[in-house]
């Protein structure tokens, strides 16, 4: 089956964090990702669809400003990575790699991208689209606070998201969408360059 679900996307908050819906044209059941803010604009991205969940790629504070809201409003299960830290934030189910979310006629696969977060998850569309969260970016990965994120966070590069097809797009919680082969090559060459054993941060692959 070829990938119609629709991917609509709006931006909210002070930090301009991007929430999508997934929608199954046919049935019009959705999922709502990460909603970071504006619950009024949520709901008109959502439109006349029938949510019937809200899936969570981490649980920083840009991404769960609405939750409480949209969850009261829609009345369907969060779904989050058991390896995330809560932050006040509850889950009714728990999300594992290689998970199958159903929507509609489509199933989501459930990948685990740890480095910005511990239990970041990304959301793959049947036919490459990536729903990525803060795991990477346009230029560059999701900030690190420490050491030892970023070395997970270059293994996540390495083994999965650099696995991918470059025909892959990926949409991430800030700025443009963009395609793993885009980024491939500024990719290899930032490790080909090597980089300090300390590196950590807002790192870019320039």
């Amino acid at each position: 089956m070829s990938d119609r679900l629709i991917l609509k996307s709006v931006q909210v908050g002070p930090w301009q964090m991007n929430s999508y819906a997934l929608i199954c044209p046919r049935t019009g059941q959705s999922v709502l990702i990460d909603p970071g803010d504006e619950p009024d604009s949520l709901s008109v991205m959502l439109g006349s669809s029938t949510p019937v969940a809200i899936l969570l790629t981490h649980t920083h504070a840009d991404h769960t400003g609405a939750l409480a809201e949209m969850r009261a409003r829609l009345n369907v299960p969060v779904y989050l990575h058991p390896a995330e830290p809560p932050r006040g934030v509850t889950a009714d189910r728990p999300l594992a790699d290689g998970d199958a979310i159903e929507l509609g006629d489509y199933l989501l696969r459930v990948i685990h991208t740890p480095g910005h977060t511990p239990g970041m998850v990304t959301f793959m569309l049947p036919s490459g689209r990536a729903v990525v969260g803060d795991t990477i970016f346009h230029g560059g990965p999701g900030r690190t606070w420490s050491v030892a994120e970023f070395s997970q966070t270059m293994d996540t590069m390495r083994t999965i998201v650099f696995q991918w097809p470059d025909a892959t797009e990926c949409f991430p919680g800030h700025g443009p969408s963009f395609k793993i082969g885009d980024e491939r090559p500024n990719f290899e060459a930032f490790v080909r360059r090597g980089y300090p054993a300390d590196l950590y941060g807002d790192v870019t692959w320039e």
